[in-house]
């Protein structure tokens, strides 16, 4: 089969497309048909060697990816070679640039026949990410009012659909007017252009000068200062991206009985990861979720991927073609 192979940390150009060997299932790991494969940002860490947790080298990229089970090994009972899946959880089976993987039962979910393996594609990383900041960190109920603080990146998209379907009132922004469009679009109530100067004096003049209960946030190390201050009594901001250093006054939090929280959805625990992705197959089946697409590149076109990945005004998800 083909595979992506990385031999060494580097840039871009170190994603090099191979022939290696077929895989076989063990006991207890589904060998699964790969028909699409998500890119995310933290396949770039990886592959940069700047990410905590090294992979031994040499590795084939990917979390996440989407496709028909060939096989199944002893032991597998939940699933049978032809279903449809996706694939999540980083760490736990081969990886995803590739015609083929293997992944343990605990990192499959049912793909519904509504859903097409490129979206299935965008679901691991991005959807339930979005899910564990907005119920299992974040704590949102509904009736409460969320921004999306960088929202047209897959993360934000699954995260605008899930909060609108889960009854929060929601608030998203973009910096490009098709970023805009595309949250309106997918279920954000209101949006905003965080490249404007002010604009979020008109954030907190939309929540009535109440302010938000919940941040979802995309780039901490820009905005936590004014995400602080635009806290409502009781509100939370959660930490889902930052690259770099940011100085705060604690008295932000004092004065609002608030929260600042960091998540990482490699440390969810698996009860958690079984409830978030029963929690998305039942969005898919019922049409509440539906993730949208970027780019669909072939597999040779993994460095391009890795550099379109990291560009801010990308709307949607990236995937790749094996």
């Amino acid at each position: 089969m083909k595979a992506i192979v990385v031999e060494e940390f580097g840039g871009p150009e170190v994603l090099a497309l191979r022939e290696v060997p077929d895989l076989v299932p063990g006991p207890g790991q589904v060998l699964v048909k790969v028909h699409a494969a998500g890119v995310n940002p933290v396949d770039t860490y990886v592959r940069s060697g700047a990410y905590a947790r090294k992979p031994a080298l040499p590795f084939t990229p990917g979390s996440d990816a989407a496709g028909r089970v060939e096989a199944v090994g002893a032991g597998v009972a939940r699933f049978k070679a032809g279903d449809r899946v996706y694939v999540f959880g980083m760490g736990t089976h081969t990886g995803g640039y590739a015609q083929q993987l293997l992944a343990p039962e605990s990192s499959l979910q049912f793909l519904p026949a509504n859903t097409s393996f490129s979206q299935g594609a965008a679901l691991g990383v991005p959807y339930g990410t979005a899910h564990f900041g907005l119920w299992a960190r974040g704590g949102a109920k509904p009736g409460e009012t969320v921004l999306v603080h960088g929202a047209s990146g897959g993360v934000g998209i699954g995260a605008v659909q899930l909060a609108r379907a889960g009854g929060l009132r929601v608030f998203g922004t973009a910096s490009t007017e098709a970023g805009r469009e595309a949250l309106l679009q997918t279920g954000a109530h209101a949006v905003f252009d965080h490249s404007e100067p002010g604009y979020f004096d008109k954030i907190m003049a939309g929540t009535g000068g109440k302010g938000l209960d919940l941040i979802l946030e995309m780039l901490a190390n820009v905005n936590l200062e004014k995400d602080l201050r635009g806290l409502a009594l009781g509100g939370r901001v959660v930490v889902i991206g930052s690259r770099g250093r940011i100085e705060i006054d604690p008295r932000d939090t004092m004065a609002r009985n608030a929260d600042v929280r960091g998540l990482m959805l490699g440390l969810a625990s698996p009860q958690e990861l079984r409830q978030i992705h029963a929690s998305l197959r039942a969005g898919l089946e019922n049409g509440s979720l539906k993730p949208l697409l970027s780019q669909e590149l072939p597999l040779i076109d993994a460095p391009r991927a890795h550099t379109d990945v990291m560009k801010d005004k990308k709307i949607g998800k990236i995937v790749l073609l094996p």
